[in-house]
């Protein structure tokens, strides 16, 4: 399994660098987003892409995300305390649905998917496997050294 951030769900409907790259663990059922990750592209897609939030809601079923991973108090905690330790509002500008996906694929011991550099930082400094996407203008984070 692989947890995705929701930037890797969104490059994937908006076809963009990611897409190959996301859809072999959409086609193999090895994904997943979180609760927090199922609102984000749910609302990224409605209000900054004008999509029907009913079709926006049946996409994210038919690639058999819409059941999220459940954050739970123990996950929120967590992703809290990970977000405290890392966040930076210029060197390392995560967001707590990024805390919480990292968290949850540290708690699975799984990778988390994502082209977002501050987040990629994070796992990197956290020790949580990753698979680096491409962002939207085909650029890839670099490991640092």
């Amino acid at each position: 399994m692989t947890v995705l951030d929701a930037y890797a769900v969104i490059a994937y409907l908006r076809r963009e660098p990611a897409t190959p790259e996301v859809r072999p663990l959409l086609d193999a059922g090895d994904a997943l987003l979180t609760a927090v990750g199922v609102a984000e592209v749910l609302d990224h897609l409605v209000r900054l892409g004008s999509a029907d939030e009913e079709e926006a809601t049946l996409d994210l079923a038919q690639l058999g995300l819409l059941d999220g991973i459940v954050v739970d108090s123990i996950l929120g905690a967590s992703a809290g305390r990970l977000r405290a330790r890392r966040y930076h509002r210029t060197r390392c500008a995560v967001s707590m649905a990024d805390c919480i996906a990292a968290h949850a694929a540290r708690d699975r011991a799984e990778s988390l998917a994502t082209s977002d550099p501050h987040l990629l930082d994070l796992c990197h400094a956290e020790g949580i496997a990753t698979v680096v996407l491409p962002g939207s203008d085909g650029s890839r984070w670099v490991r640092p050294r």
